[in-house]
């Protein structure tokens, strides 16, 4: 046990190191020499103060992304490796012979441990984000919505935990399949009753204020043959300076929503040539895709997850207190397993969302003829949220899910040529 936490104790320290020196040292942010005084050169629509924050605040933020997300993969070993899980099973099966209070009693003090250990450095994000003006959210409200997020992880776990190890222990060849096979309903479920149930938790949903505003968009969305009816805004203004507008829900409760931040820095053909992005979302059916995509993925890992257990159980079982995959002590395992594999496949889910959001852009550009108020959009949108023009290639791979404000400008500047 010593020589296995020692060993990854090392191995996560040189990982920093390496991606200290990566963002720090080896890299820049800079644009290509031919592009220095375009559009989409920061220089231009930044200045000096502006400018250094941004590389500041990026880096920072990469390097915390990076470094803490094997950290959680560390904190699972460790519960693993010191029989912890073993302990909270044997309370958790001290307190009632029902399997489902079995696991919520189990699930608990797991989701307690994890959050309480981590919570420094989702603390330590908050601070950094605050002082540079990115985050507007006082204390309190943080953790308003830190409590929140804990005990709805945690209703839906019990959920999703209750029938997998009911799965597990009914079929330990197929219950990955059976489970992928539930997790469809479940899915679209869940992303039906997101806008209504789960988002307002954390934020004030209302139709669009703005009437004049709303039948430009509405009119946009009738040309582009779109049945919208409604606009919404929320009050992000109260938790961050940064913009955003998003596309979510399905079916009846599928609805575009935009940050008053976003209303109220940017004018009506900017609003617009955002609303036709997110039209283009709906046009081109790219939620449904992306639903699609995930069931697909996450087949594969399920099956990957059974394999290595089986694996893992039979080489290092006894080092990790694990006797079989049934024992609901085994979820650390399974977890740290799916942390691994959705990294990993990160590249490849991030790569078709880019894909996704170009084709999005310039179904904009078609539907708006407006690239002048795209390119002022997105220096916008990079000023507001202190992000590099053009990151690091790993940054870019394992980070963004759209272009970088550098190819959107780019191919915005393009469209007149």
């Amino acid at each position: 046990m010593r020589k296995l936490l020692t060993m990854s104790v090392l191995v996560y320290f040189l990982y920093g190191l390496f991606i200290y020196l990566y963002l720090f040292h080896f890299t820049s942010s800079g644009v290509p020499p031919q592009y220095a005084g375009s559009l989409a050169d920061p220089e231009t629509f930044m200045d000096g103060r502006e400018l250094l924050l941004s590389e500041e605040y990026s880096k920072i933020k990469n390097f915390l992304f990076f470094v803490t997300t094997p950290f959680e993969w560390f904190l699972f070993l460790i519960i693993l490796v010191t029989g912890l899980s073993r302990k909270m099973s044997g309370w958790a099966k001290g307190i009632s012979k029902f399997s489902i209070v079995q696991t919520a009693v189990y699930l608990f003090w797991l989701t307690l441990f994890v959050t309480i250990l981590s919570f420094p450095i989702e603390w330590g994000g908050y601070k950094i984000s605050t002082a540079y003006q990115i985050t507007t959210q006082v204390f309190s409200s943080w953790m308003k919505d830190q409590l929140i997020d804990f005990w709805v992880n945690y209703l839906l776990m019990i959920i999703i935990v209750t029938v997998l190890y009911f799965f597990i222990r009914k079929s330990a060849k197929r219950w990955w399949l059976y489970t992928w096979l539930l997790s469809i309903p479940f899915s679209f479920f869940l992303m039906f009753v997101q806008p209504v149930l789960i988002d307002p938790l954390y934020n004030d949903f209302y139709p669009l204020k703005d009437k004049e505003l709303e039948a430009k968009i509405l009119a946009l969305a009738d040309k582009a043959d779109i049945p919208a009816k409604h606009v919404y805004e929320v009050n992000m203004s109260e938790k961050t300076n940064a913009l955003n507008a998003y596309v979510t829900g399905v079916g009846s409760n599928s609805r575009i929503v935009l940050w008053d931040t976003t209303l109220e820095r940017l004018n009506d053909d900017e609003i617009l040539f955002i609303m036709a992005h997110e039209m283009g979302h709906y046009v081109m059916k790219h939620i449904y895709v992306g639903i699609a995509g995930y069931l697909i993925l996450s087949l594969g890992a399920l099956f990957l997850i059974d394999k290595l257990m089986t694996v893992i159980i039979e080489k290092w079982g006894t080092r990790l207190n694990i006797k079989g995959k049934q024992e609901i002590s085994s979820l650390p395992l399974f977890l740290m397993l799916l942390g691994i594999l959705v990294f990993a496949a990160s590249p490849l889910s991030n790569a078709v969302s880019r894909y996704q959001e170009k084709s999005a852009d310039m179904y904009a550009l078609e539907l708006t003829k407006d690239n002048e108020a795209g390119i002022y959009t997105f220096q916008k949108l990079s000023k507001a949220s202190l992000s590099q023009v053009n990151p690091p290639q790993l940054v870019k791979i394992f980070r963004y899910g759209h272009p970088t404000i550098f190819e959107r400008i780019q191919y915005l500047e393009k469209y007149e040529e």
